[in-house]
């Protein structure tokens, strides 16, 4: 029931009186909540939150808006975020998950009042990723300490403090100081991580011996001996994989700092004689007489804790709180952009095995009793946040920083082998647009948010060394490519690839993001290389398959999170307005021009670089022409070359090189020498594909694109069918779902892959007669790792005009699904209304061996393992085992599957031995006490959690399943 509108008036006065909001902020909250309230109160169809807390977390919304983009001018006074959730009761976690859905339903109002800017200007998504960096920096530096100082009591709860909590404090708020005397230097979680173990050596040589949770001698926590003694710093490097350069100039800052705060100058340690530092090589270490003694202790860190107060953006948050109730700030599982449906234990495995949502990963499951998520043990390290980030950073800092600057002379061979030596053309594109994503000049009018997307965002060294390890990153993988496509043509002169603009820039934006991933930064979070190199995500998704083939050192979480990427561009990026995709759909299918054209959806030209520059602000003293100048405009590139992105939309380079590596076998030669893959991926879409006759390379890309959603779709549809204990139906909503796409394209324009999903299983659900609610299929849909709550709350519908504006219609999956699905699709559905009555015809010559699994619909995708083979029995097959395989093998017999559970008789055929089994479980006689229990391994070993049983009433008619869905049986809150 929803709240009155005075009393919501009064409790929102209320709460600006108790947390002491500037007349003019609350004036102007109050206006926001007035007019935006019928949006933002009103009960979600599928929403889990009480109207308290709903009400709680707009009041938290709009308040965090007022204050932000009205109350700038009064930034000392004015109501922090961290104190406004503290008011509302909110956990951070509650407040950036539910802002998102606030934002989108006011998104017109907050136009209207602060400006097209207005998102910019909140920074919610940067304050979210640093609340999860400094809960991932908090409980590595929590662990560590207790690892260093405190004792091995195994008693203590994993989120209480340490045995010594005056030093731990002590510690955390050093960290915090230094954060606010140069923020810029903590932007990353790496950084934070070489700063965090600077803060534990310095405790080390100043806290009391007895403190320690080990001694010198024989220490498995300093491992590293020189002859003086133990080498601290190389010890702790050792065991937190940082960098020993960077650790030592970490400590320099940190002695500079305390030398500031404190007052107190620092001696060489090798002068000092003291207990804290027996046994240990004081070469090059610093050491602070009475820093943490007895007599002054309170005092210092009296004076750190005023210190580490900040009023810059991050002043939203009360960084000390991290440090006890981390756990009431960001739930464990959330931490870094966990999902949020997963609980700590599972993600934590999830990062293990498959951290990110790809498509390779997504068809995995556990495939034994002793997989971690059911209970079993984990017999590798486990991967956190921090580790994962540190294993990753030394790669790159052992692998990449030890690679030249320039092009290898290898490369410099390529690119001087082509029409015109393309060298310095190469070069000079590198630094251009490198500078654009590590910006260590100031902007002109450039986008992004005061503050975050612009010089003073990094720390000019730190933004000069992250160029340098993109740089080399992307000349060793172009030299990769350039000697795959020399190999495949045989020919050594790769113009047509080497002078596409387009195809430099995406794997330069590809090499800086992975650079970005591996330091985990706060800022200049994905999409953000696009935006600033000017590419759309269309653009991004030909590169990346070839990125990860070719850079065979490329770590494994690198690789989950460009494998996340693309399923991110396949699943919604892609489809957004703006996309380079619909330039090429123009092409290849041109009677989606209209509505492609109606809409707006048209990518804008790719920006010179030229443009670039300009947005720069420099000014380079004898610089050449930049290549898009200096190279003519070609018949392909229909004399147009500034402006690529809607001449060059590609195709996926994914399956470009899978289905291009063998010429038409009529080829002559001089055709074969013009055989490009890559050239075709990222050619102008009206240009004839090379290899393909006069197939457009936008018919070729497009193709190939459809074929990766098909497959991302296949596995999220078996996923989602199994959680609903209806398999059977698999075949079905794919077939709906890939008939939708190739005769119904528009219907994914502007929205998500997972909402076509959705509504295709409902409708297949409905001319079956299950007993299926949409309730049910959203609410498991919920515990898929890719659910994210707009995709059923928020569904594209339209284009709407208000006050002159042009705007979005939104609205939820059950209205779209009544309105805009079922007109577009109803013609499908019929189609399978009678193949839902006709029983199987058991003797057609093309059907299988009775008693043999069924072959998987989805062939192109690889097989899991054990597989279910009925959706109401507990049964699995798997392949046979190797050491099995030879007793059987004969002329005849071509099917390994082996049966969990043991036959009673000899073999003698798959297919015997599976109809025998089957005859058991269909077999209701209390008489046979020989049956094969299959309940001995469960479902959630097995194939995962699976949803609970459906329930409730399914219309005895089958065209019954287009009546409209009635706002009456419409799904309510959820408990």
């Amino acid at each position: 029931m929803a709240v009155p509108p005075l009393a919501v008036d009064t409790r929102f006065a209320d709460l600006c009186q108790e947390l002491g909001v500037d007349k003019g902020v609350a004036s102007e909250a109050a206006a926001l909540l007035e007019e935006g309230k019928g949006a933002l109160l009103t009960p979600s169809s599928f929403g889990s939150k009480s109207p308290q807390d709903v009400e709680r977390l707009c009041f938290a919304f709009v308040l965090y808006c007022a204050a932000r983009l009205k109350g700038m001018k009064e930034e000392s006074s004015r109501v922090r975020l961290w104190k406004i959730l503290e008011g509302c009761k909110l956990k951070y976690d509650d407040f950036f998950k539910e802002s998102q859905q606030f934002r989108s339903k006011i998104d017109q109002i907050l136009r209207s009042r602060y400006g097209s800017d207005w998102e910019d200007q909140l920074e919610l998504k940067q304050l979210q990723s640093l609340v999860n960096l400094l809960a991932d920096a908090s409980r590595f530096y929590r662990t560590a300490f207790t690892e260093l100082f405190s004792s091995a009591s195994t008693s203590q709860e994993p989120g209480s403090t340490t045995n010594n909590p005056e030093y731990f404090c002590f510690g955390w708020q050093l960290f915090l100081a230094l954060r606010s005397k140069s923020s810029e230097l903590f932007k990353d979680l790496v950084s934070c991580i070489h700063g965090l173990v600077a803060i534990l050596a310095i405790l080390l040589i100043h806290m009391p011996a007895r403190f320690r949770s080990f001694t010198i001698e024989g220490s498995s926590h300093l491992i590293k001996q020189t002859v003086r003694g133990v080498d601290l710093l190389a010890s702790l490097c050792h065991n937190y994989h940082t960098s020993e350069d960077r650790l030592k100039e970490m400590m320099g800052k940190s002695h500079k700092a305390i030398e500031e705060f404190f007052s107190k100058k620092a001696v060489w340690a090798s002068e000092c004689k003291t207990e804290t530092l027996d046994k240990i090589d004081t070469d090059g270490l610093m050491y602070f007489k009475d820093l943490l003694d007895k007599e002054c202790f309170q005092s210092n860190l009296g004076k750190l804790e005023k210190l580490s107060t900040t009023t810059s953006w991050e002043g939203e948050l009360d960084l000390k709180m991290f440090l006890f109730n981390n756990d009431n700030i960001v739930s464990a599982k959330n931490a870094s952009g966990g999902s949020t449906n997963t609980s700590y234990p599972k993600r934590v495995f999830e990062t293990l095995t498959s951290p990110t949502k790809t498509i390779k990963n997504m068809l995995t499951v556990p495939s034994s009793p002793a997989s971690p998520i059911n209970g079993g043990s984990v017999k590798i390290m486990q991967m956190t946040p921090v580790t994962s980030a540190m294993t990753t950073a030394k790669w790159l800092r052992e692998v990449i920083s030890s690679l030249p600057e320039k092009p290898s002379s290898k490369l410099e061979q390529f690119l001087s082998s082509c029409d015109t030596d393309l060298t310095s053309d190469i070069t000079k594109r590198v630094s251009i647009v490198l500078e654009a994503i590590f910006p260590t000049k100031s902007f002109g009018d450039w986008g992004g948010s005061i503050g975050l997307n612009c010089a003073n965002a990094f720390d000019i060294a730190w933004a000069e060394a992250r160029k340098l390890e993109a740089s080399k990153l992307y000349y060793r993988v172009l030299e990769a490519i350039c000697t795959a496509e020399s190999l495949n043509t045989n020919v050594n002169n790769l113009t047509p690839l080497l002078s596409n603009e387009r195809f430099h820039r995406c794997l330069i934006a590809c090499s800086a993001e992975l650079v970005l991933a591996t330091h985990k930064t706060v800022i200049m979070m994905f999409p953000a290389v696009l935006e600033s190199t000017g590419l759309t995500a269309f653009d991004l998704g030909k590169i990346i398959e070839n990125f990860v083939r070719h850079e065979e050192s490329l770590p494994r979480e690198l690789k989950r999170h460009l494998n996340s990427l693309e399923e991110q561009l396949l699943e919604s990026m892609v489809w957004e307005k703006g996309s380079s995709l619909y330039n090429s759909l123009v092409v290849a299918r041109p009677s989606l021009a209209m509505e492609i054209n109606r809409l707006g959806l048209l990518a804008e030209p790719m920006p010179s670089l030229d443009d670039i520059v300009a947005h720069q602000n420099i000014h380079p003293v004898d610089l050449p022409a930049t290549p898009s100048k200096k190279r003519a405009a070609g018949p392909d590139d229909n004399g147009d070359a500034k402006s690529p992105k809607r001449l060059c939309n590609e195709s996926r380079n994914t399956f470009v090189n899978q289905n291009l590596q063998t010429p038409p076998p009529k080829q002559n030669q001089m055709l074969k020498a013009k055989w490009h893959p890559l050239q075709s991926t990222f050619a102008s879409p009206t240009v004839n594909n090379p290899v393909g006759g006069n197939e457009k390379c936008a018919e070729l890309g497009v193709n190939i694109f459809f074929s990766k959603i098909l497959k991302l779709a296949a596995i999220r549809i078996r996923n989602l069918c199994e959680r609903l204990r209806h398999v059977e139906q698999t075949e079905r909503v794919y077939n709906i779902f890939k008939q939708i796409l190739d005769q119904q394209t528009s219907l994914f324009f502007n929205r998500h892959i997972d909402q076509i999903i959705l509504c295709s299983l409902y409708g297949v659900a409905k001319v079956s007669q299950l007993m299926l609610t949409f309730k049910e299929i959203v609410s498991n849909y919920k515990r898929e790792q890719q659910c994210k709550p707009e995709v059923f709350r928020r569904v594209f519908v339209g284009s709407t005009n208000r006050n002159g504006a042009l705007g979005s219609r939104h609205v939820d999956i059950i209205v779209f699904y009544n309105e805009v699905f079922v007109p577009a699709v109803k013609p499908f559905l019929v189609a399978l209304i009678p193949s839902v009555a006709r029983p199987d015809d058991k003797k057609s010559p093309n059907s299988q061996i009775p008693g043999s699994p069924k072959p998987s619909p989805f062939s192109n995708l690889p097989d899991m393992s054990p597989k279910k083979v009925s959706s109401s029995h507990n049964v699995y097959v798997s392949p046979l085992r190797q050491t099995k395989k030879d007793a059987l093998l004969s002329p005849s017999s071509r099917s390994f599957y082996a049966c969990i559970g043991e036959s009673t008789h000899a073999y003698q055929s798959p297919s015997t031995d599976l109809a025998a089994i089957n005859n058991r479980l269909n077999y209701t006689s209390r008489r046979i006490n020989t049956r094969i229990n299959f309940d001995v391994v469960s479902d959630s070993v097995v194939a995962g959690t699976l949803g609970q049983p459906n329930g409730g009433p399914a219309s005895p008619d089958p065209a019954a399943a287009f009546s409209p869905l009635s706002k009456k049986g419409k799904p309510g809150p959820e408990s």
